[in-house]
């Protein structure tokens, strides 16, 4: 993984700014958000590898922020940082989802360790999809294309329509959100953002699928866009 971006919420002025230090002298991209406010934000609109996330902050906690994430951005791996060393706590932050806890104060060796330990493991639990079989056919991500079962013929997938494909794939049996797709496979931040484009693509892949009725490629009502399982 390449100069992976890092955002830091913490609200102490001196932890925060040795954690940035720390990290961008070991060559990760950083940001920063020094309260609640301001971490739910950054958090929930803003592209990034790793969340590192104290829990106790003005206007929202740690614990609200890692239930937001829940909701809107299954899957982001988040560590918490916190001074607040109880079992509880820890417990709590992992099962709502955290991948890591540190207690205060740490080193930077730890720090750096723990960082390193989580960002391997969430790449290598990515999944690695390279086929997808939807029954009259195959749609190969690598090859950018489709093969059809019934007259062995193929159709050319374009980059986007196949890195949508994969991503969708690559989460069958969940409801991807339109603004969901946008960072993922879009990159662009969904904020004020109006785009017919997602819809495109979507009757693009129902065509190329040769999906009629839906059955494949669906549309869950008010939450998205969801491959069968």
């Amino acid at each position: 993984m390449n100069n992976p971006t890092i955002l830091v919420a913490e609200d102490d002025p001196a932890v925060r700014q040795g954690v940035v230090d720390a990290l961008s002298f070991s060559g990760y991209q950083v940001m920063a958000a020094q309260d609640g406010r301001q971490a739910m934000n950054y958090a929930l609109s803003t592209q990034y590898n790793l969340l590192l996330l104290d829990l106790v902050m003005p206007h929202h906690s740690g614990f609200e922020v890692l239930e937001a994430l829940k909701r809107n951005r299954p899957g982001q791996p988040v560590i918490i940082l916190s001074a607040r060393g109880e079992e509880a706590d820890r417990v709590k932050g992992l099962k709502m989802g955290a991948d890591d806890y540190i207690v205060k104060p740490f080193s930077v060796r730890e720090l750096l360790a723990r960082v390193d330990a989580v960002l391997r493991r969430t790449t290598e639990r990515a999944p690695q999809v390279e086929e997808f079989d939807f029954g009259s056919g195959k749609a190969s991500f690598s090859r950018r294309e489709i093969l059809y079962a019934s007259d062995n013929t193929k159709e050319d997938l374009s980059d986007k329509e196949t890195d949508l494909l994969h991503y969708l794939v690559s989460n069958s049996g969940r409801a991807i959100a339109r603004d969901e797709i946008l960072r993922q496979v879009w990159n662009l931040d969904p904020k004020g953002i109006s785009t017919r484009t997602i819809d495109m693509h979507i009757a693009h892949l129902r065509s190329k699928l040769r999906d009629d009725n839906q059955s494949i490629l669906q549309t869950v009502r008010g939450k998205g866009y969801m491959i069968a399982s």
